[in-house]
């Protein structure tokens, strides 16, 4: 295992934002597309360059990847921050609360809110532990 230079990176960052559709997950395809798009001078530079694609391509499959700028990718992004859910999950019918907590909201006026039930706990923490002396 090597140190990847900056030279592998960049070669391999623009040759993704150029041909992202065709490359793949795939070492050996990855390797014919860059041999095909680039001029790469050495056989081990080449295996590198498209060792690192590979890696890239698979970080691109999790997540927005710093430092390489799709427009898939910020398609994507994009429509993850415009979703709107079918269901809301602060909207709730029924919310459970304890006994002190229905008194706190009777103190504030908000005894008489809709959707509150009092739940019946069992014991507290305190009062079902043993002291230690």
């Amino acid at each position: 295992m090597g140190v990847r230079t900056k030279t592998v990176k960049k070669a391999a960052r623009v040759i993704i934002e150029k041909y992202y559709a065709r490359l793949t997950m795939d070492f050996q395809t990855n390797k014919r597309v860059c041999e095909e798009v680039a001029i790469i001078p050495s056989k081990s530079l080449k295996n590198k360059i498209a060792g690192y694609t590979t890696h890239l391509m698979k970080r691109i499959q999790r997540g927005p990847v710093r430092g390489i700028s799709l427009k898939l990718q910020e398609e994507e992004r994009e429509r993850r921050m415009d979703f709107v859910p079918e269901v809301s999950a602060v909207d709730t019918d029924v919310i459970e609360v304890d006994n002190e907590t229905k008194a706190m909201l009777r103190s504030l006026d908000m005894g008489n809110l809709q959707g509150i039930v009092v739940q019946q706990s069992n014991a507290g923490w305190k009062e079902g532990a043993k002291k230690r002396m």
